[in-house]
């Protein structure tokens, strides 16, 4: 497990809530809280592109001080940036920034919507964004989630009036919900998603500004806000212990894998924002003023506010069960109101309330991380009524099943244990999230399932309901069935309990590369997610390769062991670029999935079921040299690639390094952003220079601009001045401008055609401002911009050569881009082409 820390302090209400895994305890503060925001029926949903866009500050405000239900909508998973805290890129990185979103929002009170739009990169204008999304899906998905969730205001994070001026989707996330405003209530407009949900008009739409757009401080103090609301958010919660600002720097401090944790605030803090839609409010600090926010707001609500009012002006926080008899009056009277949509949503909270003043436990968890469709899992159920209030337990069901305990009452603090063995049905699905399921587009993700778009995650597969009877009136509560276990060094750990194929294939790499005609021994890992299991892998190939023999048989004895069966591989005689893949075959099943879990300590452990697959690239590459040492930086997976290649890779540590410690290598490869996240960096920066100047040579790879403080003057031994410069288009024409260096001649020829199937990106950050040492080795630039030569910058500096380069090797080479090999061979073999005629250069 990785181990990401962060700091909670003493309060039990962040213990509480930022224990990504285990389940809320619920303090008397946290139950009043929770009163307080029944008796408020009002909602915001908040709207942008990406995680980390959204404003923690104005969503936990709003949940917290205006006791508002209010959401997040972020468009994008956030799959398209770069990941500070380990190699998850792409698809399973927004998996993980999907779970810190949902991490983020257990601490501000808010609650976490997503669209279909994939992250594809940086856009520099909306035209591309809503092209590559395809603009009328992602409309129908915002659409849908404003009917779903009925948000009387929304607050959109970005200005739809500055298309080019910013990151294309944070303007396409505006423009969408500008339009969307008007068509949640045009019941013409994507009516064939109506049968779920109905039309909704929501009452305001506003831009939540501030001086950042407006280019100052000053300008922002002098423009015109006759059109704006002014909110303090700075506001202190006794009852929480913690400040709106406190709460939203914890939030925010969650986007670990974007290197957002940071310090907290207190005190005062102005939040504007500007009405767009919709009548402006008479009071200028309330959002909500004018919109009938009380229980008068469906019809038969005044009955349940006589009843629920009472107990926030009242509440006993040393006995709070005294208030269950009013509670489950409410919650017998909201049955009957016919507003199926604040019937649905309070009748949760009030469970949830009950639930809490009673003290109640309601557990269901089995002692296995995951089961196969159709096998039999061993089910602990607890329970535990820690009140005097009288509860009688009717019955628990698990899938529909009744009967897995007698009625039975639930005496004051007497614990009540049960197992059974509990059947997975067969048709059950497997574990996943829902949007990798099928193969999506560049841009939008494919859900058959229309029902769960919008949703954070996959539901969970199983829950357990327990029915409770209250003063002769029965509740349901829902639980999710969980693995719960101990460590002896961590204590009790609770994980989702999850639903996999009986077996899983991988390959160790996911690009080989094959430099010449020379057969590979290609290792295809099976692991067993049952007892006793026997089948046979096939390796499939393309016909211009070759395989021994393409079918193989495996055993395995025990559940969660491996077996590594090995093909040989044979490459064509000339360049080419395939895919293999493996079949598993057991007890009538066809499995071509790999199994990949992410695991850090911030959020709950991700099981993901992926096309099973690897890159073959039969690739004429020369290389000189053979160890090279790379200092890793915010994550990537360039070492792996660089074995690949043939080389030695030593991983460096930077407190390791010390005078003359790095002679040994043919050169040094500093990870991306290493500069900005290795603070040990400022106190070796002097060794990796003198290396350079003794004859080694150096790579740094891009990195995020002014972000290393005041550690260094400079990162380059001559003066290097990096910008916000970005080549987007991953097909932009590439111009060689040095035609003649080393670095396009050595030891591969480099030719435009080298730079064809790159990924995302060309590359980013790249520098504007350089001195007359370096010399720009490549020229590019996105449509109608000026061309960029910072991309790629080389420098002799005493015997050795100094690289910078903000070109995407960190995406190109693991996805097996061969030019992207060709090149960075180069680059490391620099300075060596005298030794051409000494030594022959290995192949």
């Amino acid at each position: 497990m990785r181990h990401i820390w962060v700091f909670l302090g003493c309060s039990l209400f962040l213990l509480n809530i930022l224990t990504a895994q285990t389940p809320k305890k619920s303090t008397p503060s946290d139950i009043y809280h929770a009163v307080q925001k029944l008796n408020f029926l009002g909602t915001a949903l908040y709207i942008a592109a990406h995680p980390d866009d959204e404003n923690t500050r104005l969503i936990s405000y709003l949940s917290n001080n205006v006791h508002a239900r209010t959401g997040y909508l972020s468009l994008t998973r956030g799959d398209g940036g770069q990941n500070l805290i380990g190699p998850e890129l792409r698809e399973l990185l927004g998996v993980l920034r999907t779970q810190e979103l949902l991490a983020a929002r257990r601490i501000d009170g808010g609650e976490q919507f997503f669209t279909r739009a994939n992250d594809f990169g940086y856009s520099k204008h909306p035209k591309e964004t809503l092209e590559i999304w395809n603009k009328e899906a992602i409309l129908g998905d915002v659409v849908t989630k404003i009917r779903e969730f009925k948000p009387d205001v929304i607050i959109n994070r970005f200005d739809h009036r500055s298309p080019g001026s910013t990151h294309g989707h944070h303007t396409s996330s505006a423009m969408l919900s500008l339009e969307a405003f008007d068509l949640a209530n045009d019941p013409t407009a994507f009516s064939d998603r109506l049968n779920e949900t109905e039309i909704w008009q929501p009452r305001r739409l506003f831009f939540n500004t501030s001086w950042w757009f407006y280019g100052s401080e000053e300008a922002f103090e002098k423009a015109d806000k006759s059109n704006m609301i002014n909110m303090d958010v700075g506001t202190y919660y006794p009852i929480l212990g913690l400040s709106n600002n406190e709460i939203a720097a914890l939030a925010s401090s969650q986007h670990l894998c974007q290197g957002f944790g940071r310090l907290s605030s207190r005190g005062s803090q102005p939040e504007y924002v500007e009405l767009l839609k919709g009548d402006l409010p008479k009071t200028k600090t309330d959002l909500f003023d004018g919109i009938d926010t009380s229980w008068n707001r469906i019809a038969g609500g005044d009955k349940i506010a006589a009843l629920l009012i009472p107990i926030e002006k009242n509440f006993n926080f040393k006995q709070a069960h005294i208030h269950l008899p009013q509670l489950v009056k409410a919650y017998t009277l909201l049955q009957e109101v016919k507003d199926e949509h604040w019937k649905a949503l309070k009748s949760s909270e009030l469970k949830s309330i009950i639930t809490a003043v009673s003290g109640l436990h309601l557990e269901a968890f089995t002692t296995a991380a995951y089961a196969n469709p159709g096998e039999s899992v061993s089910l602990d159920i607890e329970m535990v009524n820690r009140s005097p209030a009288n509860i009688n337990l009717k019955s628990v069901r698990v899938a529909n099943k009744d009967g897995l305990l007698k009625p039975i009452r639930l005496e004051e603090n007497i614990v009540v244990k049960q197992k059974f063995e509990f059947t997975i049905p067969q048709e059950t699905n497997y574990t996943s999230p829902y949007w990798l399921i099928e193969k999506g587009s560049l841009g939008t993700y494919e859900v058959a399932d229309m029902q769960l778009i919008g949703k954070p995650e996959t539901p969970k597969a199983f829950h357990a309901v327990f029915e409770l009877e209250l003063d002769g009136i029965i509740i349901p509560i829902s639980m999710p069935i969980v693995y719960k276990y101990a460590k002896p060094d961590k204590g009790e750990i609770y994980q989702p309990f999850e639903i996999v194929p009986e077996a899983t294939a991988s390959f160790d790499d996911k690009v080989i590369i094959f430099s010449d005609d020379t057969p590979k021994e290609i290792p295809v890992t099976i692991k067993a997610h049952a007892d006793n299991l026997s089948g046979t892998v096939q390796f499939c190939f393309n016909q211009a390769w070759k395989v021994d023999q393409d079918t193989k048989p495996f055993r395995i004895a025990k559940k969660g062991d491996e077996q590594t069966i090995y093909f040989t591989l044979s490459p064509p005689a000339i360049e080419n670029e395939s895919y293999i893949s493996p079949i598993v075959r057991v007890n009538g099943k066809t499995i071509t999935k790999e199994l990949v879990t992410i695991d850090y300590d911030h959020v709950p452990m991700q099981t993901i079921l992926l096309p099973s697959e690897a890159k073959t690239v039969r690739l004429d590459i020369k290389k000189a040299g053979e160890h090279i040492g790379y200092i890793m930086g915010a994550g990537d997976e360039m070492p792996t690639s660089l074995e690949q290649m043939g080389y030695i890779v030593h991983i460096i540590n930077p407190a390791n390094i010390t005078d003359n410690s790095l002679r040994k290598y043919d050169a040094i490869v500093l990870g991306i952003r290493a500069y900005n996240v290795l603070e040990e960096l400022k106190f070796k920066q002097r060794f990796i220079l003198d290396y350079v100047k003794q004859g080694g040579n150096v790579i740094v790879q891009y990195n995020t601009a002014n972000r290393w403080g005041n550690q260094f003057e400079n990162i380059a031994p001559y003066e290097l001045e990096i910008s916000r410069d970005r080549v987007t288009n991953e097909d932009s024409e590439v111009r060689i401008l040095a035609i003649d260096h080393p670095l396009v001649t050595f030891p591969n020829k480099i030719t435009p055609s080298d730079f064809e199937g790159w990924v995302q990106e060309r590359g980013l950050y790249f520098p504007d401002k350089w001195g007359p040492e370096f010399t720009p080795i490549l020229s590019m630039n996105d449509e109608g911009e000026t061309q960029k030569n910072g991309s790629l910058l080389v420098a002799p500096y005493g015997k050795g050569n100094y690289i910078y380069t903000g070109l995407s090797f960190f995406r190109e080479l693991p996805a097996g881009v061969p030019g992207a090999y060709k090149l960075f061979s180069n680059m490391l073999s620099i300075g060596k082409e005298t030794l051409e005629q000494k030594e022959k250069i290995k192949g």
